[in-house]
């Protein structure tokens, strides 16, 4: 067990993740958050995220974890992360008012000399405005991913802590835990910091982009887009770990958030952001993909047709469907025969007005057209002379390519994908 003590306040996707990842560190850790019931309900073990490998490394370290609604359990802390999840509306602009409240909650109960680390994602400017005198502030940049968060909680590539005198040592208690991870740590200064996880963002984006408008005209010309990708990862400027599986536009809230910043900041400074408005644009023409092909190919002939939609969430591994693609799809499909199913989401905390199956074969039952649209792991291992014996049609609109398609075709399915044109067509 380490000397320090670490405490995380705000028990969302973030906070849960980064706590677990502290505690599997040998670090004795203080999990705060203002709701009781959430609280009481992470003390039966009952998450309100779904990650895969987290309820295991919360079980592993509960000896070292403590949960409390009750601020003053941070003054045993020498290091509190203010690591509430940050809201964003449909726009995606950052709603601040929970973490500000936590920071100053935070603040009230913390001993003069721990150390307070922001953590969520905020606007450049937002840290240094925070600041005060006797108060040992810093941010942190966190970069997790929905359906990997653990992981990436648990094995960073680096840390990048924004200081407010980045020459300066950091506080030992900060310099010991982010150094007890052995990766590499940049400090620099509060907005270089705040900055830094928007360019990584806009970095991902600009990948998403060339992959989503490529790909389009791979459906257009008779090339395939996954036969290309290869080819660009093994360019060294561009390399193996790159964004390149075109998809349905951006979705999951961090990335749309990080193009309304940049150009709120664009319009605010008088700088060129047309790039990211392009990026934006695109992404808007790319979520519509899918409705437009079932329009076109399925729709246009059969109106009444029975649609099976097989997930909610924006994607595999959570339960997050913010910005999510199916939940676009639905929207274009009010009043059609829909049947959906998600093994996580419930369509009615997705607030989705259709019938719901309880398997995915059971929503595919007498559909004319089956829309794969969260890639998880279960639908992949439908096999597709099930599905085409259930079906009562032969569409499989699958953007994500989870069905095989040697194996889709052998059973007489009709599969349409991104970055190909239509098979039969």
């Amino acid at each position: 067990m380490s000397e320090y003590r670490i405490g995380f306040a705000g028990m969302t996707h973030l906070g849960i993740n980064s706590a677990a990842a502290a505690a599997d560190r040998n670090f004795d850790v203080v999990c705060f958050d203002p709701d009781p019931q959430l609280v009481a309900a992470l003390g039966r073990g009952e998450l309100p995220v779904v990650e895969p490998d987290l309820p295991e490394i919360l079980k592993k370290n509960e000896q070292r974890i403590r949960f409390s609604s009750d601020p003053k359990a941070l003054a045993s802390c020498d290091l509190v992360y203010v690591a509430p999840d940050v809201p964003t509306d449909d726009n995606g602009q950052s709603d601040l008012a929970r973490i500000d409240a936590l920071i100053r909650e935070v603040d009230a109960a913390m001993r003069v000399d721990a150390v307070m680390v922001v953590l969520s994602q905020v606007p450049p400017g937002f840290t240094r405005a925070r600041a005060r005198p006797g108060r040992l502030l810093h941010y942190q940049v966190e970069t997790l991913i929905f359906g990997r968060a653990i992981e990436r909680a648990r094995l960073p590539e680096r840390f990048i802590v924004g200081c407010a005198e980045p020459t300066q040592p950091l506080p030992a208690a900060l310099a010991h835990f982010l150094g007890s991870f052995g990766c590499p740590i940049l400090p620099m200064r509060y907005e270089s910091a705040e900055l830094a996880k928007i360019s990584i963002n806009m970095c991902l984006v600009a990948s998403v982009g060339v992959a989503n408008t490529m790909a389009e005209l791979c459906e257009k010309t008779g090339a395939d887009w996954s036969e290309i990708v290869p080819a660009l990862k093994l360019d060294r400027r561009i390399g193996q770990y790159s964004y390149l599986s075109p998809g349905l536009g951006i979705a999951g809230g961090n990335l749309e958030r990080d193009l309304a910043t940049v150009l709120t900041l664009s319009e605010r400074h008088g700088t060129d952001g047309g790039i990211v408005s392009a990026w934006a644009a695109n992404s808007r023409h790319r979520k519509d993909w899918a409705w437009a092909v079932l329009e076109s190919l399925v729709l246009a002939e059969n109106p009444g047709a029975r649609i099976a939609v097989l997930g909610l969430a924006y994607k595999e591994d959570t339960h997050s469907t913010k910005n999510s693609p199916s939940l676009a799809l639905l929207a274009h499909l009010k009043g059609r025969n829909v049947v959906v199913y998600d093994p996580v989401v419930s369509p009615d905390a997705a607030g989705v007005p259709f019938a719901a199956a309880a398997g995915a074969m059971e929503a595919v039952d007498g559909a004319d057209v089956v829309c794969i649209m969260t890639p998880w792991e279960q639908f992949k291992k439908l096999p597709p002379q099930h599905l085409a014996g259930r079906m009562r049609g032969r569409w499989l609109i699958d953007p994500y390519r989870v069905i095989d398609a040697r194996a889709a075709r052998d059973a007489g399915l009709r599969r349409v994908t991104l970055g190909v044109a239509p098979e039969g067509n």
